[in-house]
């Protein structure tokens, strides 16, 4: 079984690639007290779909380059303000 994990895109400036950063919750083994963890993983995205901001799933896959070895599975929530800028950029640039 591959393993699956939900994490925030935090970069999109690669082409096919983005960083995503997958928070986990620890406990400190001396005194107990809950933390945060991030990681960041560097996914396979073959359409550029994801963009900054949006919660994805990402699955394990095999390496596909030194630093990439997960794949997105599928956007679990766009980012507003991403589709926004999305849409004025394919509208005319200069304004009347």
């Amino acid at each position: 079984m591959k393993k699956r994990l939900v994490g925030k895109v935090v970069s999109d400036k690669m082409n096919k690639t983005r960083v995503v950063a997958v928070e986990r919750i620890v406990r400190d083994r001396r005194f107990g007290k809950t933390i945060s963890r991030t990681s960041k993983y560097k996914i396979h995205d073959e359409k550029n779909e994801c963009h900054t901001g949006d919660i994805v799933e990402i699955e394990e896959t095999r390496p596909l380059s030194k630093e990439k070895n997960w794949k997105l599975v599928s956007i679990l929530k766009k980012n507003i303000l991403t589709t926004s800028e999305e849409e004025a950029s394919k509208g005319e640039g200069v304004p009347e």
